[in-house]
């Protein structure tokens, strides 16, 4: 249940992203909800597809009924959404945390390893942000120097680790997905970054 919760939580506040790019471009309602549907389910597509397991929208289309149920509501409400503070980007790592822990969940619930589940995990937070990036001609969190990738890492590494240790499923998804969102928060509110290559050379 709160993987299941996880992932309509992860492909909700992405669908949000989406539709919310499309609103400031001012695109039509089916344009909108093209931008929340593929920003939505992007990550979990290629998750699913990596993994050889069945796509998650294909088996249960209640993932697109949140996309448009989410577009609905963007369409009529973006003006709204757009008075609190940064809202693109708090949505945005708001989905990292929750994909970057169910990425990494699925991967483990079908055997895989530490690795790829960690590689999941961050595949599966941060695709469909690439996607609505690139498809809106808009320079991605992705390649920009603040913390992004990292964080989707730090929530899918500290899910594996403290399922490893034997910490129960709710105790570790919650514990990780603050972890990856702390660090996100952190480079939307603090301007967080990693040392870059090259970035202390004269």
């Amino acid at each position: 249940m709160l993987l299941q919760l996880l992932d309509y939580l992860g492909v909700a506040v992405f669908a949000v992203t989406g539709g919310i790019v499309a609103s400031r471009k001012q695109l039509d309602f089916i344009a909108l909800l093209f931008f929340a549907t593929v920003t939505g389910i992007g990550g979990g597509t290629l998750r699913d597809l990596l993994l050889g397991v069945p796509v998650f929208w294909v088996e249960n289309e209640a993932y697109l009924l949140v996309c448009l149920f989410v577009s609905i509501l963007v369409w009529f409400f973006a003006h709204l959404i757009e008075r609190l503070n940064k809202p693109l980007r708090w949505a945005d790592a708001v989905g990292v945390s929750a994909y970057s822990v169910m990425g990494a969940a699925k991967a483990m619930s079908v055997g895989d390893t530490v690795l790829v589940a960690v590689l999941m995990g961050v595949a599966t937070a941060t695709f469909g942000g690439v996607i609505r990036d690139t498809i809106a001609g808009e320079a991605s969190s992705i390649v920009k120097p603040e913390i992004y990738v990292s964080a989707a890492f730090a929530g899918a590494g500290s899910f594996v680790l403290l399922a490893v240790l034997g910490v129960p499923q709710l105790a570790a998804a919650g514990l990780a997905a603050l972890v990856a969102l702390v660090l996100r928060g952190g480079a939307i509110q603090k301007g967080w970054t990693l040392p870059g290559y090259g970035r202390s050379r004269p």
